[in-house]
């Protein structure tokens, strides 16, 4: 079947959720057993989101191939459980990029390069080649940014001209507006979302489904002026209310006919959906038997969505046990020796997630020992696998002056140290990126989980453990279960002694899914319930 194409706008306001909607059209066409991909078009001027500081952007979300992408993607990848890579997100500065080395390099043979057709050009073979590498049935693309915004006037430009490129049966636009609900008289106002489709029409765009974003439930009369006025049937026109819960927003919208009416205006076969898991998973959340408390310990702790992905994969390890996760947001730099066990004590387990740069870290190793000596349950993410050793390092093997030398260049036991081949090169794009190969040690608290020796998982970072260590650690109390066999690095340190005791230099949050919990987070968030 040729690839269809789905495009996904937002109109008034930002960060009405046009991520999730996307995420939810994925999964509502999967469940109908319709192949889909998705993807993210973002006109911001940064080549990826890598270098971009967590509290600008949220997390970097790392797809399988080593993309530095947006945390959207991960939204895309828990609900369709489809691995994107790295063309399923582009950003205006890729695309100017692109565009600026071709001219320089005489591709344009001379010509004069312009917004149109040459940036509308290199934005729709980027469209395209998602179809092209991929053999999905409907391509699902998210359009950043709010319509009107002069940074993503060439996507809109592009994506129309798309529609007649594929064909009016092969592409359909998606429009997502807000309408505000007044309390002073008690009305859902519909003239933002009006005048948002009519910016759209001005570009050249009809909507043929247009979603609206409300806190209160859309009268007849509201749906009859919308369809009026945004030139829509009313079949078209979406209800799309506040949740509790992001992944109960798919079985919602499921309700209001969203999925009918995306495969009637494709011509795809309207089958029964199978949504059964997801809603049992849905229930299983809302219903929990019990409560876990986990203290996230980081730097970034303000922004809830710099740890997207770990506190998604720790919802999911609590659904799995019929456990609500309640997660305390600690600020590392809060933590000291005076104040570690006031505010780790009412934890039940400890995570440390990814981050870079020695800010905070100082309470962080203080948060690992505690967790070692308290003997609570410990789960450390790429740099908390790194502060688990240092910590280790400093007050069990002896090395006082143990660290990273990305934190103390001189120091005298640099126990995580930058790789070789990290020497002098630029900061973007240049990590430890994507799925590397790891073998776990037999009857380690890893295997229990996993159930495998060999496995893959995503990487995305710097500096590693350093194995001029190696004996003084494999000859403790620390052991290192996991390994990367192509160039020997260690991959999993677990404690021995102690009830579950873990840190890993991989993402592991990044393949974790609602209904699938990623077997760490699963056992980690067991481990904590059991004490």
């Amino acid at each position: 079947m040729k690839a269809k194409f789905i495009f996904i706008t937002g109109g008034v306001v930002s960060s009405l959720g046009k991520g999730i909607t996307a995420a939810s059209i994925g999964l509502l066409l999967k469940s109908r057993g319709v192949k889909v991909v998705n993807q993210k078009f973002d006109p911001y001027l940064n080549i990826d989101p890598g270098t971009m500081n967590p509290y600008q952007h949220g997390e970097v979300f790392v797809t399988v191939d080593g993309g530095e992408t947006d945390l959207d993607l991960g939204h895309y990848e828990r609900f369709t459980d489809v691995p994107l890579h790295k063309f399923n997100n582009t950003t205006a500065g890729k695309v100017y990029l692109s565009i600026l080395d071709r001219e320089r390099s005489g591709g344009y043979q001379g010509n004069t390069v312009q917004v149109i057709p040459h940036v509308t050009d290199e934005i729709k073979s980027r469209i395209l080649k998602t179809a092209d590498e991929t053999d999905a049935d409907v391509i699902i693309t998210e359009v950043g940014g709010t319509v009107g915004d002069i940074e993503s006037l060439p996507f809109i430009e592009a994506i129309r001209q798309i529609k007649y490129a594929v064909g009016k049966d092969n592409c359909i636009f998606v429009h997502l507006g807000l309408l505000p609900y007044l309390k002073e008289c008690g009305e859902l106002k519909t003239k933002p979302m009006q005048h948002s489709v009519k910016e759209l029409l001005g570009f050249g765009i009809q909507p043929d489904i247009i979603m609206c974003r409300s806190e209160k439930p859309l009268t007849r009369s509201i749906r009859e002026k919308l369809g009026l006025f945004c030139n829509v049937t009313q079949d078209a026109i979406i209800e799309n209310l506040s949740a509790k819960s992001i992944y109960e927003v798919p079985l919602m919208l499921e309700k209001e006919g969203l999925g009918k009416k995306l495969c009637k205006v494709l011509g795809l076969p309207d089958t029964p959906p199978a949504l059964d898991e997801w809603k049992a998973m849905v229930q299983r959340f809302y219903n929990p038997e019990k409560e876990v408390t986990i203290a996230l310990v980081g730097k970034y702790v303000e922004l809830h969505d710099a740890y997207l992905s770990v506190a998604e994969a720790l919802t999911a390890g609590g659904i799995h046990h019929n456990a609500r996760v309640k997660i305390e947001w600690i600020d590392s730099e809060k933590i000291t020796e005076g104040t570690a066990a006031e505010i780790l004590g009412k934890a039940s387990g400890i995570i440390v997630p990814g981050g870079f740069g020695d800010r905070g870290t100082a309470g962080m190793i203080l948060a690992a020992q505690y967790a070692r000596e308290k003997k609570i349950p410990y789960f450390g993410i790429c740099l908390g696998m790194q502060i688990a050793v240092i910590e280790f390092a400093r007050n069990v093997l002896g090395m006082t002056d143990a660290n990273s030398s990305e934190f103390n260049a001189a120091c005298e036991y640099p126990v995580i140290d930058l790789m070789p081949d990290q020497q002098g090169v630029k900061l973007g794009g240049t990590l430890r990126l994507g799925e590397f190969r790891c073998v776990i040690t037999e009857g380690s608290l890893a295997e229990k989980a996993y159930k495998l020796h060999d496995l893959v998982e995503r990487h995305r970072h710097r500096y590693e453990f350093n194995n001029l260590y190696r004996p003084q650690f494999e000859a403790s109390e620390m052991l290192l279960t996991g390994r990367n066999p192509e160039r020997n690095l260690i991959e999993i340190v677990e404690l021995k002694g102690h009830s579950w005791f873990v840190g890993v230099q991989f993402h592991p949050e990044f393949g974790s899914r609602p209904n699938r919990p990623h077997p760490l987070f699963r056992d980690f968030i067991g481990a904590a319930i059991k004490g």
